[in-house]
């Protein structure tokens, strides 16, 4: 059945607090989130950062076809969001909770203990458009500010909704879980993180994952109805 676009006529921001419109005081963790990234991006010298780096990082080559995926992941994150939050709202609460959860240790991190990567490649092997592509995030995306990756955190927040949704044919799902493990490889081979940084996002979605889902469907009620 298709879904049908949630009702926001009448939406206002005097109306915020009714039941109805307060899911949209949500979008706020973004408002706070930019304000927290110019902090750690801006007032952090790179000196003070610990660098992370593994044995892993060295065996993968930096390859700017993966850009194609790193890029993919902005309009992943906003068509997720955007669809949830016009098509169920019950789903872009819990997603933008997870994705709150996440900013918040992550940045958490960033200022408690500073981190950047030194992996970039000094020069790009080849000239492409894809490296050019690469340059360009390069340029307003800084190389401090990396573990955990919140670039694998919200892909693997995406996945566990999309994966509960019983509306998301089987065929969805496999794409979402294919798109979200390239992602997540696409950090590493762009060197904008390193894998460390991925494994580090592991153990802060767990902990996202119990914070949203963990009460009313890891551990149901008898009889109780899974969201």
């Amino acid at each position: 059945m298709k879904k049908q676009p949630y009702d926001y006529s009448g939406f206002s921001l005097r109306r915020l607090n009714e039941p109805r419109f307060a899911h949209v005081k949500l979008l706020g963790g973004w408002i706070a989130y930019f304000c927290m990234y110019f902090i750690t991006e801006n007032l952090i010298p790179a000196s003070r950062c610990h660098p992370i780096h593994c044995w892993l990082d060295d065996m993968i080559p930096f390859n700017e076809l993966f850009v194609i995926f790193y890029v993919g992941w902005y309009v992943l994150c906003f068509a997720s969001l955007a669809y949830t939050f016009f098509y169920d709202v019950p789903r872009f609460k819990k997603l933008q909770t997870f994705i709150m959860i996440t900013q918040a240790v992550a940045m958490l991190c960033y200022i408690l203990w500073p981190s950047r990567q030194d992996l970039r490649p000094a020069v790009f092997p080849r000239q492409n458009i894809f490296t050019e592509l690469v340059a360009f995030i390069y340029s307003f995306d800084t190389n401090t500010g990396v573990c955990p990756s919140l670039h694998a955190a919200y892909s693997l927040g995406i996945l566990s909704v999309g994966l509960k949704d019983p509306d998301l044919a089987p065929g969805w799902k496999f794409a979402l879980a294919v798109f979200v493990v390239m992602v997540c490889l696409a950090v590493c081979f762009v060197k904008q993180h390193s894998a460390l940084d991925v494994l580090a996002a592991l153990p802060l979605c767990v902990f996202a994952e119990l914070m949203v889902y963990g009460k009313d469907y890891w551990f149901p009620r008898p009889g109780g109805k899974i969201a």
